[in-house]
């Protein structure tokens, strides 16, 4: 195994690990034992658990990003569809045995005042989605893409964190019919001119 792979693997492992079981309850240890490599060799690409996990975390984004938009933008011919079809895409991934809630909410919830780093790559993860979000919806015509943008994220971020804290397996399909309600109000109806 190359050392540009064995640090890959490292980081899959630990990102898997961090996914099930949390940040502060998977060990050094553990991850070492599962991606079978030594200490030494985790510390030549890493000097912490923090650099570790700041690593798991961008490996996520990227992983999630490309797929998450990529599915989103092949589920529907037009910005519309494709707001939309972030509901349906959201879940699915909420209906499948690797939905350990959202991962960057999970990591703000154990370093909420402890690591700046962490704090940042979360927030930058959200603050993409809702950049993405907020051009589906101008492009879909909304007058005030900013506060459609605004009230599909909470949505999406509300279904997620109340399908994994309640197990709530409807929570996706409850967001769902709510952000059809809001898209209509902002293309079609009485929030076109609002200011929000």
């Amino acid at each position: 195994m190359t050392q540009l792979s064995r640090r890959e693997h490292l980081v899959d492992t630990a990102l898997g690990l961090f996914q099930e079981s949390g940040f502060h309850s998977t060990g050094i240890d553990r991850i070492l034992n599962e991606a079978g490599v030594s200490k030494k060799t985790m510390y030549q690409h890493f000097h912490s658990k923090e650099e570790l996990i700041y690593a798991a975390l961008r490996k996520y984004d990227s992983t999630f990003r490309n797929y998450y938009m990529n599915m989103i933008e092949k589920s529907g011919r037009t910005p519309r569809e494709r707001l939309m079809a972030m509901f349906d895409i959201t879940d699915e991934w909420m209906h499948s045995d690797r939905f350990y809630g959202c991962i960057f909410i999970n990591a703000m919830g154990e370093y909420a005042q402890e690591d700046q780093t962490i704090r940042n790559i979360c927030k930058d993860f959200k603050h993409m989605l809702w950049r993405y979000i907020y051009k589906l919806s101008k492009e879909a015509g909304a007058d005030n893409p900013n506060g459609l943008a605004n009230e599909l994220h909470l949505l999406i971020e509300g279904a997620i964190v109340t399908a994994h804290v309640s197990q709530n397996v409807g929570a996706g399909e409850i967001a769902k019919r709510i952000g059809e309600r809001c898209i209509a109000a902002y293309l079609d109806g009485d929030k076109k001119q609002d200011s929000r």
